[in-house]
């Protein structure tokens, strides 16, 4: 496996709208897109910076995955997304090294892409996504 480029930066946040309201009053950055993931129980907001992207996200549900985050550890870095050629063969080879692997298989995500999750429990601490279009897959 071997990333392309750093497709994200995942923050979660209590409020997006005023979490929105701070990249473009502050960094003069446009929100260029809002949508729910819900599987995922979010809503997220996209920032881009060059090529990468930053994603906000706000928990839809008190008991889901960011809200689980934010009480444990509050609003910041919840992960980071890597854009990979072959999504499928790059969760094989993390796996072959031993990574731990919170999804087996890929999965739709925000903006249409396939997603996938490393435990932080393998990678050092960072929830870890690895990213790809669909039509990447193998």
């Amino acid at each position: 496996m071997k990333p392309s480029h750093i497709e994200h930066i995942g923050l979660a946040v209590r409020n997006l709208e005023e979490s929105i309201r701070y990249w473009e009053d502050v960094f003069g950055l446009q929100c260029y897109r809002v949508e729910e993931v819900a599987d995922q129980k979010v809503r997220t907001a996209f920032f881009k910076i060059g090529d990468t992207k930053i994603e906000l996200l706000e928990s839809m549900d008190a008991d889901g995955p960011v809200a689980r985050f934010i009480e444990k550890k509050g609003e910041g870095v919840h992960h980071i997304a890597f854009a990979v050629d072959h999504l499928e063969e790059a969760l094989q080879a993390a796996k072959e090294k031993g990574i731990t692997l919170i999804d087996t298989a890929p999965r739709p995500g925000a903006e249409g892409l396939q997603i996938a999750f490393l435990h932080p429990k393998s990678t050092h601490g960072v929830l870890t996504e690895l990213c790809s279009k669909p039509n990447d897959e193998s």
